[in-house]
């Protein structure tokens, strides 16, 4: 699913006219249970550090302060269990680099994304460093 250009209430982790993320409202909750306080979630997506045999999962959490790396449980992607690392808000996350599988890179580490969160990648990009190439919200009033 990719993610599309809609009025979301805060309340569902994202900013009024935010872009919608493709994740559960269950995850968001989990991942905003372990962000500092007055962190507005803004994208969410699943990543995996490559290369193996050290594949740890990610959600990596964009807020409107930082760029959150959450590991998550051993056997599941949708559950965090921790904070690996944090980084400012002004982290670039792209480009993604396409290959055997959608690639970014942040601090010298390596993740793959599924190719369905390639635009949230860009999309968060393009929010941080270039905010005026977002289109504007069709139906603002909704």
């Amino acid at each position: 699913m990719v993610p599309v250009r809609a009025s979301v209430p805060a309340s569902a982790g994202c900013v009024e006219g935010a872009i919608a993320m493709p994740v559960s409202a269950t995850i968001r909750e989990r991942c905003r249970a372990m962000l500092g306080p007055g962190e507005d979630i803004r994208y969410v997506f699943p990543a995996v550090a490559l290369p193996p045999p050290a594949m740890i999962s990610f959600l990596v959490v964009v807020t409107n302060r930082s760029v959150t790396l959450l590991s998550t449980k051993m056997l599941t992607r949708d559950e965090p269990s921790r904070v690996w690392a944090r980084y400012p808000r002004r982290t670039r996350l792209g480009p993604v680099e396409f290959g055997s599988g959608p690639r970014i890179e942040i601090d010298g580490m390596t993740l793959e994304v599924d190719d369905e969160y390639a635009a949230v990648v860009a999309a968060a990009d393009a929010e941080a460093f270039s905010p005026g190439d977002l289109p504007r919200d069709p139906l603002p009033d909704l």
